[in-house]
């Protein structure tokens, strides 16, 4: 595929969705940007402003812009966050969640009509090469609507299932020896033995009443007022729908709620999938030290991410 075919098809589909009309977006007084932050605010249960400008990749300065345009037409409230007084909680107001379903319902209406165009045939073709290009695109990240996604706490027989899946995927996708498997069974019985129920948690992904993934969340014992990120684990067949995005996003927001001051963790640089995870949610590198484990030459890596 060449360049120029890419940037064909951008034009073609900017056209045809009508992203160039920056005055408004679905016949309402919001530009795309505009309507994305108010569905992004609308979507998750806690948001600060740099989980924003992270997730959408937006300047820092027009942002703040936004939000204060935001604020003045009360469809927001931004207020210190409870973990830490330098981060901005922002909350939609009752008239900013009726503008973030008025948008969502024109823009149901809008591919409604797009699609009403298509026939049934075409449109199985169309879904298809859609999820093609996010998939390769998004690098894993999207998320199939058709797909039902739930995060719970651990229940019995989840703790072992770690241990075991953990075990089996590494041995095959990387041919890492029992001493791999030896760690995690360690990690998990050290948390199964004792843990502080308050600020340490694990979480478990299911996709369509399956389990798929797995994330958790420990005390640091090294680092004073750090926590931990363990065992993130998303399995072969569930990825593509943005799991292991979820659950590093659902741990980082736990640790900031229980009032950790930053986040670490340690992996191994030929995890490129987790790597691209941990960057995107804002982790930085800190440091890497070459190693021989689990019947393999790697390169260790400790991630860092102030909370």
């Amino acid at each position: 595929m060449t360049v120029q075919e890419v940037r064909a098809f951008n034009r073609f589909y900017t056209n045809l969705i009508g992203a160039l009309d920056y005055s408004r977006h679905l016949y309402t007084p919001y530009t795309l940007t505009e309507a994305r932050i108010l569905y992004e605010l609308a979507h998750a249960s806690r948001l600060d402003a740099a989980d924003l400008r992270t997730s959408l990749h937006l300047d820092a300065g027009h942002l703040s812009r936004l939000l204060m345009k935001f604020e003045k037409d009360g469809l927001l409230t931004r207020e210190p966050s409870a973990e830490d007084a330098r981060r901005q909680r922002i909350t939609l107001t009752e008239d900013g969640r009726e503008a973030a379903t008025l948008l969502e319902e024109r823009s149901l209406e809008s591919v409604g009509a797009l699609l009403d165009r298509v026939s049934s045939d075409d449109r199985d073709r169309l879904a298809e090469a859609m999820s093609t290009i996010r998939t390769v695109l998004g690098e894993g990240r999207s998320v199939r609507p058709s797909s039902r996604v739930r995060l719970r706490g651990p229940e019995p027989g989840d703790l072992g299932w770690i241990v075991q899946r953990h075990g089996e995927l590494y041995a095959r996708e990387y041919g890492w020896d029992a001493g791999f498997e030896a760690l995690v069974a360690r990690i998990v019985g050290e948390f199964a033995a004792g843990h502080d129920a308050e600020r340490e948690r694990v979480w478990i992904a299911e996709l369509d009443g399956e389990r798929a993934g797995s994330v958790m969340c420990v005390r640091d014992t090294g680092i004073p007022g750090a926590a931990r990120l363990r065992l993130l684990l998303v399995e072969p067949d569930a990825r593509g729908h943005g799991l292991g995005d979820r659950l590093v996003r659902e741990c980082v927001g736990f640790a900031r709620e229980q009032g950790y001051r930053e986040m670490v963790l340690w992996t191994n640089s030929v995890l490129d999938a987790a790597r691209r995870i941990y960057q995107r949610a804002g982790f930085t590198l800190t440091g890497e030290k070459s190693h021989h484990s689990y019947g393999a030459d790697l390169v260790g890596q400790d991630w860092r991410l102030e909370l």
